[in-house]
């Protein structure tokens, strides 16, 4: 889970070829919130026998080149999500600009935080 998505990542690195980049990208993102989830689950996770067993698999489908586990989560359905929520955000943006001096530095902020009264559902 750890070693080999490493070594990937380095070589992902290093290469001019993006889908490897997306897809050791994805890969981290998926197993920081997997690791995240069973941290906060983790008294209930105790319970299901079998969830172990059941990571160690998806986590495997995640990682290895066959399947691009990772990149395909994040393709269907972590992209078309972000697409919108950033379009949204730079729309709002151009709408409430004054001048040229106020463009800041924090688009990748305003981009991940909600805004008062948005309150999505996913």
């Amino acid at each position: 889970m750890l070693l080999y998505p490493l070594y990937a990542s380095v070589v992902a690195i290093e290469t001019t070829d993006k889908l490897d980049d997306e897809q050791w990208l994805a890969y981290w993102i998926f197993y920081s919130f997997l690791t995240l989830m069973e941290m906060v689950l983790r008294h209930v996770l105790e319970w299901i026998p079998i969830w172990y067993d059941v990571k160690l698999i998806f986590v495997a489908w995640l990682v290895l080149p066959q399947f691009r586990g990772a990149a395909f989560i994040y393709d269907k359905f972590v992209r078309e999500r972000i697409i919108k929520r950033y379009r949204e955000s730079s729309s709002s943006h151009q709408h409430n600009k004054k001048s040229p001096k106020a463009k800041s530095n924090t688009k990748f902020v305003d981009f991940i935080t909600p805004k008062k009264g948005e309150h999505e559902a996913y």
